[in-house]
């Protein structure tokens, strides 16, 4: 990199060629993109690794990793320090809205009882315990009908905090109050100020680590539906082609796959129809 990288690495921060040894690893490892302007936040989240390994500097760590053979014990703990991990109950309600009133009609519609669905990059549960919620309500004003939840993540972190499925109590305030009367479980010390998600749901979850750059999703039988939704906006063009294709392969005839509404699949060539604001349903 030239003059104007250096400038803006500090003497005790990581040097160029370090930056770029990071950045060009955690994109062929996961698809995130590491520019420049991420240098302070790198440094910054990679402060706990070196803490947490005893390494003094940020380039005896870039030695560690790249000259002695690190990597392969460090990869997991690298990625669950860069990736970024916002989520919320209910978050972009539309898409639950659909779900409820036109999704799930029409496949149970289509003769579907056994419905599979999947929430990609699934964060620290939010995601699936909503989706959980929609589904339970769903099947118990229908007799016949049972489901089955795949979450997964990159992320070790993440993924063992969705598996407990405890949360700050005001988290769930986005949760409509019914919702939480069956769903959420109180904390019957107050003063912990915390809730979990009722086992009737958590049951239903299964929570696995999955990488969204490897070639193909083993998943098992094709998902009715798939959220994917604020980790492409994280990926290059050809990146997300990529893994949109991946995800539509995954996907039974008539599933639908959602993605978030800062998100696009304009220019992608994909077996999917549009039918609603970022939902799409597959031919």
């Amino acid at each position: 990199m030239g003059a104007a990288l250096r400038a803006q690495v500090s003497e005790d921060g990581l040097s160029s060629r370090n930056f770029e040894a990071l950045s060009r690893y955690i994109y062929d490892y996961s698809g995130i993109k590491m520019p420049i302007t991420k240098l302070t936040m790198l440094e910054g989240r990679l402060r706990r690794r070196l803490r947490a390994t005893g390494i003094p500097s940020f380039n005896a760590y870039c030695d560690y990793l790249f000259k002695h053979g690190g990597i392969e014990k460090e990869a997991i703990f690298l990625i669950d320090a860069v990736t970024t991990n916002k989520t919320d109950f209910f978050r972009e309600p539309k898409h639950f809205e659909f779900m409820e009133q036109v999704g799930l009609p029409e496949l149970a519609a289509a003769g579907h009882r056994r419905l599979r669905l999947w929430s990609a990059a699934c964060s620290i549960g939010a995601e699936p315990y909503t989706m959980a919620m929609v589904m339970q309500d769903f099947v118990e004003s229908r007799s016949g009908i049972d489901y089955r939840i795949l979450a997964t993540d990159l992320s070790t972190d993440v993924l063992g905090a969705a598996r407990r499925g405890v949360y700050p109590r005001d988290m769930v305030q986005p949760v409509p109050a019914e919702m939480q009367r069956r769903y959420v479980m109180v904390s019957r010390d107050a003063g912990r100020g915390e809730v979990r998600i009722h086992p009737r749901l958590r049951s239903a979850i299964g929570f696995a680590r999955m990488n969204l750059m490897d070639s193909a999703y083993r998943v098992g039988d094709p998902m009715h539906m798939i959220f994917c939704r604020n980790v492409l906006i994280y990926f290059d063009k050809p990146t997300q082609a990529r893994v949109l294709s991946r995800l539509c392969d995954c996907l039974a005839p008539g599933g639908f796959l959602y993605v978030g509404h800062s998100e696009t699949v304009t220019g992608i060539s994909l077996p999917v129809r549009q039918v609603a604001n970022t939902v799409f349903k597959k031919i």
